[in-house]
C-alpha cells in the first residue's frame, strides 16, 4: 500500500515528531509509514485521516496485486 503521508505532512509544515505526539505513536512509526515499511492498523489510519481532516483514501492508496 502506498501513501501520501510525507507529502501531506510536509505541505502543512508538520514535523514527524509533532505528528507522532498527536497520534500517540513513535516518530519511528511515522518514518516507517512514510517509507512504506509499515502499513497502519485501521485505527491508526482513521486517526491520521482525522488529524489531517481528509479521508483515508486521500492518504492511503490501495494497490491490488
Amino acid at each position: 500500500m502506498k501513501n501520501r503521508l510525507e507529502e501531506i505532512r510536509t505541505a502543512k509544515g508538520i514535523k514527524q515528531e509533532e505528528l507522532a505526539k498527536a497520534l500517540e505513536v513513535s516518530r519511528q512509526t511515522i518514518s516507517s509509514l512514510e517509507n512504506g515499511k509499515y502499513n497502519p492498523s485501521i485505527l491508526l489510519a482513521f486517526k491520521i485521516a482525522r488529524y489531517f481532516q481528509l479521508s483515508i483514501e486521500d492518504i492511503f492508496i490501495y494497490e491490488e496485486e
